[in-house]
């Protein structure tokens, strides 16, 4: 079952994606310049006790909606990804990991280019338990 949800997210995202205008051209460069979050959002701390629920549940929204892009094991490595022009992030790099909390958390919310927003998608402990498995995604090899 948990594999055909898998699927219709893929699905549902990659159309969503496409019609929305986020999937570039294949002519567009995709050179860009780094991804930078405001400074402002470091400040952003998470409301949330991270814990075992907090992580099963981040888990299952990164399986079913960020996987297929990013990779089960968030390398940036899903077939949905490759497809899309420019290469997903990897969760696993120090560009990344460096990052605070609060900077991923507002990159999600806000999007760019084929990253879409994921403001009005998730609520903002969805979100946030997203945060809390990517940490805990990054430090697994």
């Amino acid at each position: 079952m948990l594999k055909n949800q898998k699927l219709a997210a893929t699905l549902i995202l990659i159309t969503g994606l496409t019609m929305a205008g986020f999937v570039s051209p294949p002519h567009v460069s995709d050179a860009r310049e780094p991804w930078i979050a405001p400074a402002w959002a470091d400040t952003l701390k998470s409301p949330f006790h991270d814990e075992p629920l907090t992580l099963a549940h981040g888990e299952e929204l990164f399986s079913l909606y960020c996987a297929s892009c990013h990779g089960d094991s968030g390398y940036g490595d899903g077939a949905a990804g490759g497809a899309l022009g420019e290469k997903p992030a990897n969760f696993h790099d120090t560009l990344v990991t460096r990052q605070s909390d609060g900077a991923l958390f507002w990159k999600m919310s806000n999007g760019r280019g084929n990253m879409p927003p994921f403001k009005d998608v998730f609520s903002a402990e969805q979100r946030w338990q997203l945060v809390a498995y990517l940490r805990k995604l990054s430090k697994t090899e």
